[in-house]
């Protein structure tokens, strides 16, 4: 094949560091976008950021010239730095060390677009950690409880 054809939908989940609830107005909004324009910037199309309090969901399209390790370290680096002037309470602001992520196929995009647009909502009813391990489980993902909440 003389081309490289690339098409990978990514969903990125990930916290805050001890899962501090700061991702609130004025500043949640902003974040979002600026988080956004960081996936732009590396040629990773978002096509929806969003989360709440204490974590950020990104669903994005992963370039085929970036490894998806370097993305989630670009986006959470610089978002890091961009929210620490943003105000006293940010000023020890970092996100959690790891992170999850996820293949989507295609067929599942609006699904989960509408998942993530619907996160206020969603955690009326449960926590963060409740919800990733139901995303860990519906994946099959094994994982050691002691090592994901950082």
């Amino acid at each position: 094949m003389g081309q490289s054809l690339v098409k990978n939908y990514i969903h990125i989940v990930f916290s805050t560091k001890h899962r501090q609830r700061l991702i609130l107005p004025p500043v949640e909004e902003e974040l979002h976008k600026y988080m956004g324009g960081i996936c732009k910037k590396l040629e990773c199309q978002p096509l929806i950021v969003g989360g709440f309090t204490d974590h950020i969901h990104i669903l994005c399209m992963l370039s085929k010239k970036i490894a998806l390790m370097n993305l989630v370290e670009e986006v959470k680096s610089h978002s890091s730095k961009w929210i620490k002037p943003m105000g006293p309470g940010y000023s020890n602001f970092y996100w959690q060390d790891g992170y999850a992520t996820f293949s989507v196929n295609p067929k599942g995009v609006d699904r989960v677009t509408a998942y993530i647009k619907n996160q206020k909502e969603h955690h009326r009813k449960k926590s963060f950690q409740d919800e990733l391990r139901g995303i860990l489980k519906k994946y099959q993902v094994e994982y050691d409880e002691r090592y994901v909440w950082d």
